[in-house]
């Protein structure tokens, strides 16, 4: 780059070339500090793409719901056409995505060389599941239409209700996350949660006829498990109580600390549940109820009978 300053006619602005080389220099010191102190210096991490994967949710969506959620010009003759030829698209595209994952994953542990058929098995494994995938979210695009007096039918609910986006991408990333590849998974629940405000884990457990509405600020966290036909109003937390730590006082992963959600159950604006607790079949849970204990089968817990705690080690999610 040259020292000169370039003048831009419409905004006036002016840049100066040497700054900006300044920046990248110090830029490439702290990148390359920070790819060293990775042990990544002779080999940068290329993950998955977040835009790749944006469409790449849009494409299976469309696969999954191609009247509604595919190209408005398809006819009815060219439904399956459309629908193998954008599969096989999205699934070649999946499968380099996978493959940077696993990729990065195996040079980290001294391997690697079979990184690009397991993306293949991978990929093959999921398009194994799109029509249970298919099947679980008619479910839940049901009891939405059922749960909610507003909606004015099943198509309304697809295309309009953000419960039901973030619910179609909690299935994907679920199947992928079990698949073995949870960098992916987490990342397309984000892009859910970046798109609705509701945050799922991929690593949670939901069966069908899955109802969240209204939606904004709901989150569960990993190890939660949902019951069948389990409606969740806007703000809820299902959430850990505290978090352990271990000798050298880093934070214990991988433990069972959400709660588990039984069949039947509603849950309403604001409540927070915490910690490894079971919500019986068919309990009721008012809002802005604050829970930290088990409730049997059929309960109806409102805020005057729940009890403030003191809690040590952290309460939250």
């Amino acid at each position: 780059m040259t020292d000169e300053i370039i003048m831009h006619d419409d905004s006036q602005q002016e840049i100066n070339h040497r700054e900006i080389d300044n920046i990248v220099s110090k830029l490439r010191t702290l990148r390359l500090a920070s790819l060293e102190q990775r042990q990544r210096l002779n080999n940068p991490p290329k993950l998955p793409s977040r835009k790749a994967l944006t469409s790449i949710l849009e494409r299976l969506s469309a696969v999954l719901f191609p009247n509604r959620l595919g190209a408005s010009s398809i006819s009815s003759d060219g439904i399956d056409y459309y629908v193998g030829h954008t599969l096989d698209i999205t699934l070649r595209d999946l499968l380099d995505q996978v493959h940077h994952e696993l990729y990065f994953v195996s040079e980290q542990e001294n391997g690697g060389n079979a990184a690009r058929r397991q993306a293949a098995d991978i990929a093959n494994a999921f398009a194994q599941q799109l029509p249970n995938i298919r099947s679980l979210l008619e479910s839940d695009i049901r009891a939405a239409y059922e749960g909610d007096p507003a909606a004015r039918s099943i198509n309304d609910v697809l295309v309009c209700y953000p419960g039901v986006t973030a619910v179609i991408h909690y299935r994907i990333a679920h199947e992928l996350h079990q698949l073995g590849v949870p960098l992916i998974a987490r990342m397309i629940s984000e892009i859910a949660h970046s798109l609705t405000g509701i945050e799922i884990h991929p690593g949670a457990q939901i069966d069908g006829s899955f109802f969240i509405d209204h939606g904004t600020g709901v989150v569960i966290g990993e190890t939660a498990i949902i019951g069948r036909n389990v409606r969740l109003y806007q703000a809820v937390t299902l959430g850990a109580k505290r978090f352990p730590v271990n000798e050298q006082g880093m934070l214990v992963k991988g433990i069972l600390r959400h709660p588990i959600v039984e069949d039947d159950v509603i849950i309403y604006a604001g409540a927070t549940i915490l910690g490894r607790i079971t919500i019986g079949r068919g309990s009721t849970i008012g809002g802005n109820v604050w829970l930290t204990h088990s409730v049997p089968p059929g309960s109806h817990i409102m805020q005057a009978q729940t009890r403030s705690e003191m809690f040590e080690g952290g309460a939250g999610i």
